[in-house]
């Protein structure tokens, strides 16, 4: 079987982050990992991901951040397991002390790093954030995990994450992953959620 992970990137950053980078490296040769660059408005990046699903077929979610925000909205719904890195449910209150001109912090694929932050971004957040956990399901409460960093200054929202999953895990790192970390806790969580997804399926 063709073992494919989906990357959801941060909202500064793009498919060729860090983390994005380093978990290709760790998957090549055993499972193909998309990484693509998100749009920056969330409704529409939400249905970037579905379409890219649809035509794709991921084994896994893993987000990180605002991506993780949307792995966690769209994997109850579309039946796909997924690891969430420092979930950010907040997006809101992140965006509103940030309004201007910005850069992203890794190229994007279009060659347009810059972006501005505005209410009506942060309204569109506001819209998604009330229902973001309208999709959770008893039956998918152990196929979203969480992964927090002890020194994430920025996202805090494992009691939130387990109100709703049962799984959740610790790094000793902050809120994006440096490589080494990707390496070392995120890629034994991507291949055990991985392995059980495809065992289920063979399975059924």
């Amino acid at each position: 079987m063709n073992k494919k992970i989906l990357f959801l990137h941060g909202f500064f950053a793009s498919g060729q982050c860090v983390p994005a980078i380093a978990l290709r490296e760790s998957f090549e040769g055993r499972a193909e990992v998309l990484t693509p660059d998100l749009p920056m408005h969330p409704k529409e990046a939400i249905s970037f991901i579905n379409e890219l699903i649809d035509h794709e077929k991921p084994n896994l979610l893993v987000g990180n951040s605002c991506g993780s925000f949307y792995a966690q909205m769209i994997a109850p719904d579309v039946g796909i397991p997924a690891l969430l890195g420092n979930p950010h449910f907040q997006m809101t209150d992140f965006l509103i002390s940030r309004i201007g001109a910005h850069q992203y912090k890794a190229p994007r694929t279009d060659g347009n790093q810059d972006f501005i932050i505005d209410e009506t971004l942060i309204k569109e957040f506001a819209e998604l954030e009330a229902v973001q956990f309208n999709h959770c399901n008893p039956n998918f409460k152990d196929k979203v995990w969480g992964l927090f960093g002890e020194h994430d200054t920025l996202a805090h929202f494992e009691p939130v994450f387990l109100k709703h999953y049962s799984k959740s895990f610790h790094f000793p790192g902050g809120h994006t992953p440096t490589a080494e970390e990707v390496h070392t806790w995120y890629d034994p969580l991507v291949e055990q959620l991985l392995h059980e997804e495809l065992n289920n399926k063979t399975n059924i």
